[in-house]
């Protein structure tokens, strides 16, 4: 069974959502990146996502994009973020990790050496949010052989499709809440509550919601509705805030405990 199945699985039994965050890979360093994860699944984070750094993001806010943009001046390459997942298991980390990336790496790199090097660096799930259905064929065909979760995305806009989505999705399906890029916000699509109904009706899937959720009032108000709760800028922004405390040995610990006292803040 993929790790994601049975992180959901255990989080059902103990009538809990699983905390999701997102961070940039190589944002300030790649070892920061390490140590980073290792303190947020110490404070409760269940299942991971590992952002590649992109010059030309399609939805990600100016969080992420300053993040990509630090992550790329030390030349950190998608192949690097892929094996974060082996130095992670190495380190003894355990949760699910799933790659955050764009299409056109991956197609760069080649479909199938991409698929080799998630499966060796145990990576259970990947997220493309500009790989349409209609042309994720192929990869959800590699990704199905070799057990890894191509996990779809669906926005309030997608009402149409939610049920086309929903059918061949893997691992969960990810409900985005806002339309545009990614960002915290203080209020969400008007239609929110009956999009993640008509989601829930379509697939037996758990599904989980992310874009703007940045504080622990708003992934409460979600708990209640969602299987996940994913968070992203508020944690880059957090990663930020702290960067002049983690490049010093002197003050490191000081800037981990930080990251990981604002997830477990998230977890509640």
């Amino acid at each position: 069974m993929n790790l994601i199945d049975k992180k959901f699985a255990q989080l059902k039994e103990q009538q809990k959502a699983a905390l999701i965050p997102y961070l940039t890979c190589g944002d300030p360093t790649l070892d920061d990146t390490i140590d980073i994860i290792k303190a947020m699944e110490a404070a409760g984070a269940d299942i991971i996502e590992l952002g590649v750094p992109n010059s030309d993001p399609l939805a990600d806010g100016p969080v992420i994009q300053r993040a990509s943009e630090r992550s790329l001046k030390n030349n950190v390459t998608l192949e690097q973020c892929v094996q974060l997942g082996g130095r992670l298991r190495e380190q003894g980390v355990n949760i699910p990790l799933i790659i955050f990336t764009y299409y056109n790496p991956i197609f760069q790199y080649g479909l199938e050496r991409f698929m080799e090097l998630i499966k060796a660096n145990d990576v259970s799930g990947i997220l493309v949010p500009d790989l349409p259905i209609e042309e994720d064929g192929e990869l959800r065909q590699l990704a199905a052989q070799n057990n890894v979760h191509l996990i779809p995305l669906v926005a309030p806009t997608s009402n149409e499709r939610v049920s086309r989505i929903a059918k061949s999705a893997q691992g969960f399906i990810y409900c985005v809440s806002s339309l545009g890029v990614t960002g915290e916000r203080a209020d969400f699509h008007e239609g929110i509550d009956q999009f993640l109904n008509l989601v829930r009706e379509s697939s037996e899937l758990p599904i989980a919601i992310g874009f703007g959720i940045s504080s622990r009032e708003q992934v409460a108000r979600f708990e209640a509705k969602c299987d996940g709760v994913i968070v992203g800028s508020a944690i880059v922004r957090t990663i930020e805030n702290n960067i002049e405390l983690l490049s010093s040995p002197e003050t490191r610990e000081q800037g981990l405990n930080n990251i990981a006292s604002f997830i477990a803040e998230l977890r509640g």
